[in-house]
């Protein structure tokens, strides 16, 4: 284990420090995954940035994910089709529900960035760091937004996680 987010961090950043990263901008999940990601940016020389992800919840079930935001210009949209299914959400819905979730994500923009854009992935190593996954949903959404942004590589760092979680993510 380990004392903290810093030194989770410094051991990530030297494992990362390692590979060949060509280009790399550290992304971090908040809140957990700041000061973790804060030392691997610094190991490795690289600017850090965030990704915000705001859970879209199931009519009468908010902690059961229909859908994900992640912030950018346009955002992301990442729905479950699953539980978009099992719920028989039709597209007025789903507007509805995501249109809810919205001002707060742009809250959160406001509170972690002010009035800077996020950093450009396009051709570069996107290393998305937060401090832990128990289920990894979180950071499969942050992922596949990533990709629409054309990133040469995206690199997960994770200090800890279930096996089955981390196999996922591999």
């Amino acid at each position: 284990m380990f004392r903290d987010r810093q030194e989770a961090g410094q051991k990530l950043a030297a494992e990362l420090a390692t590979l060949d990263l060509r280009d790399p901008v550290v992304l971090a999940l908040p809140r957990g995954g700041v000061p973790v990601a804060a030392e691997v940016a610094k190991v490795l020389k690289a600017p850090l940035d965030l990704v915000l992800v705001r859970k879209v919840g199931a009519p009468g079930n908010a902690e059961l994910a229909v859908a994900a935001i992640v912030d950018g210009d346009p955002p992301d949209v990442v729905l479950n089709r699953e539980i978009v299914e099992a719920y028989a959400l039709d597209d007025d819905e789903l507007r509805f529900l995501i249109a809810k979730e919205r001002p707060e994500l742009e809250r959160r923009r406001t509170a972690y960035r002010g009035k800077r854009a996020s950093l450009s992935v396009a051709g570069k190593t996107a290393i998305v760091v937060d401090d832990g996954a128990a289920t990894g949903t979180t950071m499969k959404v942050a992922i596949r937004a990533l990709k629409r942004r054309s990133p040469r590589q995206i690199v997960v760092a994770i200090p800890v996680a279930p096996a089955d979680t981390a196999a996922e993510l591999a």
